[in-house]
């Protein structure tokens, strides 16, 4: 098949991934990455694997067990596969708009660097220093913020675990000892915000607010790209939709030690992070399970497409609320934003790459349910369920929150986890590519019939 062709984008992918999965645990494993030693192989693999596909679960504590070598390592594996999704995605997603074909998409060495009016080096210039340039400004903020938690070093990797959605910490907690300031909170919800919208939308964003006055809202709205406003829009809802939920779930039926604009914010925080990050500032194991389970629908969602974030992401939820309304409604098309209506192939992609994620994630934790549970009666396992079908939407859409499961997995459970992280990473990608590379246009057309149903 032509997607595993020598290469090939997505073959490369992988192979990318997985040799920066293997050296990252080879250093992990060094006696200068681990503050007391121990650490086996499966749990370097782990790390590694958590680090380079920016999931942010881990085994052991990030801060305490390694050193400051080790802790230099996991920064790089994070930027690296941060970077290395996003300048991918971004690079698809620029030849969509160019609205160049799946197969030619495939072959992007044959089709972009002949074109005389792109610059490969020039792209992945403007994506790098974008991300490093946004990092940095995050960084300053932290170290600002609060000088003696967010030293230099701690400044710098919190930022970059953040903008690329990573959720890797050095407290034990992640950042509950923050949960009521203001300005450390606002820090990660940009960075986490902005690393999941995409490339391409930020430097829409970018391009667009010089040029707009302030005044014309009207206009400032219209400029905007259909793709754009749809990432904007999708986020906003969730992000609301998430925070009442939560708010309504953990504070509004009690009165708590803290106030309500500190209740709001903590809300807030986590219907963000919860998304793709993996922060928290609110103990997980003790939510609610209306909680948790809104929680795990927005983490399946994820982020926007073109971004660090995981999941099938909001686009693809997007059309799947198109589709649904349109059902309702009696309408043959699926529209979105009142402007356009999805193509047949946009719509398809979508209900399969739910459909992948949802079965992905079903057979996991029935293997964990295996190597976690066994046969261990539901009378005395009472909870451990939902803890193993969070743990699996969360490394899945390589979120990395985790009800406290993940350090007294099982090995052959780490083992599926860690295959799980590495397939959320890149499994929408290679899957939906390599689907296109398999299907063939057939000539004729099959008898209908209706089959009754519900």
């Amino acid at each position: 098949m032509r997607l595993f062709k020598h290469g090939s984008p997505s073959l490369m992918l992988i192979f990318g991934f997985a040799l920066a999965i293997v050296v990252g645990t080879g250093l992990l494993l060094l006696d200068a990455c681990q503050a007391g030693g121990g650490l086996s192989v499966v749990d370097a693999l782990f790390t590694a694997t958590s680090a380079v596909c920016v999931t942010g679960l881990a085994v052991v504590d990030t801060g305490t067990f390694f050193t400051s070598t080790g802790h230099g390592v996991i920064l790089g594996l994070i930027q690296l596969g941060g970077l290395g999704i996003m300048t991918y995605s971004s690079l698809l997603f620029l030849l969509w708009r160019r609205r160049i074909s799946l197969s030619d998409r495939l072959a992007m060495r044959q089709t972009l660097l002949h074109d005389p009016t792109f610059s490969m080096v020039s792209f992945l210039r403007q994506v790098v220093l974008a991300c490093l340039l946004l990092e940095l400004l995050g960084a300053l903020s932290l170290h600002l913020f609060d000088p003696v938690a967010f030293d230099p070093f701690s400044a710098l990797f919190h930022a970059v675990s953040a903008f690329c959605n990573a959720g890797f910490a050095l407290q034990g907690d992640s950042l509950v000892a923050w949960k009521t300031h203001a300005g450390v909170n606002l820090t990660f919800m940009v960075l986490i915000v902005l690393g999941g919208l995409g490339f391409a939308v930020l430097l829409e964003l970018a391009e667009r607010v010089g040029r707009i006055r302030l005044r014309d809202r009207a206009a400032r709205v219209q400029c905007l790209s259909w793709h754009t406003r749809i990432v904007l829009s999708t986020s906003f809802w969730l992000i609301a939709g998430g925070t009442l939920f939560i708010f309504l779930a953990e504070f509004a039926l009690h009165q708590g030690q803290f106030s309500h604009a500190e209740e709001f914010l903590a809300s807030v925080f986590q219907s963000v992070t919860c998304r793709t990050a993996g922060f928290n500032t609110m103990n997980i194991a003790g939510l609610t399970n209306i909680s948790l389970l809104v929680m795990m629908g927005l983490m399946f969602i994820g982020g926007s497409p073109g971004s660090c974030a995981g999941g099938v992401k909001t686009t693809t939820f997007r059309a799947l609320v198109a589709f649904c309304l349109a059902r309702l409604r009696g309408r043959k098309q699926a529209v979105v934003a009142k402007r356009f209506a999805l193509d047949e192939a946009s719509m398809n992609d979508a209900l399969t790459l739910i459909m992948f994620g949802m079965v992905f994630i079903g057979l996991s934790a029935l293997l964990l349910s295996i190597t976690e549970i066994g046969a261990v009666p539901h009378n005395q396992t009472r909870g451990l369920f939902l803890e193993i079908l969070f743990e699996c939407v969360s490394a899945f859409a390589t979120v990395g929150l985790s009800t406290g499961l993940t350090p007294h997995l099982s090995v052959p459970g780490k083992l599926v986890i860690t295959v799980l992280m590495f397939v959320g990473r890149l499994g929408p990608i290679v899957f939906i590519s390599l689907l296109h590379d398999m299907q063939r246009k057939e000539l004729f057309l099959w008898p209908e019939k209706r089959l009754p149903m519900g």
